[in-house]
């Protein structure tokens, strides 16, 4: 009875041993990290502006996350300065909107680097300015903004009959809005011109029906986007200069001239940001941000096809889908690199 006793003793001693290893073996296994997927089973949100026509990016963006194993949220949909500020406060993890000279007021009073990380090149080359049709800069030889001080130049562009020129201008919270308004103090043009601001694209429709009427139009622009499609620089419109570089701040030591012709605007470069808590624990996420890169052609020619009616979430998407099939050995770099990241 004894010999029995022990031996059941010692059957149930190896059981419970081997019980024992297999739970302290099966959690390394079941956890254990996949090297294709840095990402699994991390949460992120994006926040991108509320322009559907800059959603193109961050569709490429949150792609590129999901293949990398995150669980990438509904975007937050925002204003630029507020958009900043969820990233700071963690209401967001990244974006891909950021323009380093327009938006870095917003930037430093979300919290700057204290809070956040900015990453990459998403998209260099942004261009901003005003632009007038060719025939009327032709005609009258403006070349300048400053031409519009004069009340005869500025009265060509009148469109409602009050005698001063209506520029279609930059919405609220868009940041160009505080740049417009300097230059018409600072190229003295408030006696002569009325910056337009409300919904861009809406004024910018009635913009292209002027034209197509025949008529002189004068607008702010970016590039990229659809309007460059539509009024194309040097068959239909012209880039004025300006005087000479003058910005809010008197930040004048940034680069604003384009093809010899100074536009009184940055040209710029679209960044990557995130929130610095998450780049910390999420290299791979950061490597793949840092990576990531589209032209601006491509972008407005992206543009031109939502202009064009191809413009609900779905198009979008696709869209984007169809932007990684076309540049998918330069995609699948970024990815590598990524996941060798998350190694180190």
């Amino acid at each position: 009875m004894y010999r029995e006793i022990q031996s059941l003793k010692k059957s149930a001693t190896r059981k419970i041993a081997a019980v024992a290893l297999g739970l302290a073996i099966a959690p390394v296994f079941s956890f254990a990290a996949d090297p294709q997927l840095p990402g699994k089973g991390i949460s992120v949100t994006p926040v991108f502006p509320t322009i559907a026509e800059e959603r193109f990016r961050g569709e490429i963006a949150s792609a590129g996350l999901k293949a990398l194993g995150y669980e990438v949220q509904q975007p937050k949909e925002t204003e630029y300065a507020a958009m900043l500020l969820a990233i700071s406060y963690g209401d967001a993890d990244f974006t891909v909107h950021f323009w380093e000279q327009l938006h870095a007021t917003f930037y430093t009073k979300a919290g700057g680097d204290d809070t956040m990380l900015r990453v990459g090149n998403i998209m260099p080359g942004i261009l901003q300015g005003y632009m007038i049709d060719n025939k009327t800069a032709d005609a009258y030889k403006i070349k300048d903004i400053s031409d519009l001080r004069k009340p005869e130049i500025a009265k060509l562009f009148d469109s409602n009959g009050d005698g001063k020129a209506d520029l279609t201008g930059c919405n609220p919270g868009w940041g160009c809005e505080l740049i417009i308004e300097h230059h018409m103090k600072a190229y003295d043009l408030e006696k002569t011109v009325t910056h337009n601001r409300g919904s861009y694209f809406a004024l910018m429709a009635d913009t292209i029906a002027r034209y197509k009427e025949g008529k002189p139009i004068l607008y702010y622009t970016w590039v990229p986007q659809w309007i460059s499609g539509v009024l194309v620089e040097g068959k239909d419109v012209v880039w004025l200069a300006v005087p000479k570089t003058d910005l809010p701040g008197g930040k004048n030591d940034v680069n604003t001239t384009f093809n010899g012709k100074n536009l009184g605007f940055s040209v710029d470069t679209i960044r990557a940001v995130l929130n610095k808590d998450f780049a910390a624990k999420n290299p791979a996420a950061v490597k793949f941000l840092s990576e990531m890169q589209i032209t601006t052609a491509d972008e407005s020619a992206q543009n031109l096809k939502m202009h064009d009616g191809a413009n609900k979430l779905e198009d979008i998407k696709r869209q984007a889908a169809e932007w990684i099939a076309a540049n998918q050995q330069k995609y699948d770099g970024w990815l590598a690199d990524a996941r060798a990241a998350a190694k180190k």
